[in-house]
């Protein structure tokens, strides 16, 4: 007869909390080169440029930034899930499924190390 685990043992849980802060040091590295390309007001030396060349260069510069802004709101909520997914480890959650209740496979929380559902859970999306 064999007994399904309910949540992953707690020397499981240390090894997926090594691999989850790994992610946020480097995911916060990331996010502060995001910052620091979004913050730089540098014109690249076009002053003695033509008019023409030089709107063409701010036109681009805004979309450089807005797109900068929209991958640093991404890095930040993928940071701030991977927080969430350390405090289910610090109360013992980590790794259930929010909608089945069943553990989330392995493999799946290596990758995904935030994942809140299972893949079954997550093709009945």
């Amino acid at each position: 007869m064999s007994i399904d685990k309910t949540r992953y043992s707690d020397t499981e849980l240390k090894e997926f909390r090594q691999i989850i802060q790994d992610k946020i040091d480097k995911a916060e590295k990331d996010l502060e080169l995001i910052k620091s390309a979004y913050t730089n007001d540098s014109n690249n030396g076009t002053d003695d440029t033509s008019p023409t060349f030089k709107g063409f260069e701010e036109g681009s510069e805004t979309l450089s930034k807005e797109e900068n802004a929209q991958l640093a709101l991404r890095q930040e909520k993928f940071i701030h899930n991977l927080y969430n997914a350390l405090k289910r480890i610090d109360n013992k959650t980590y790794g259930i499924c929010r909608v089945t209740g069943k553990l989330i496979q392995k493999e799946r929380l290596k990758l995904v190390p935030h994942a809140t559902l299972s893949i079954e859970a997550k093709r009945a999306q």
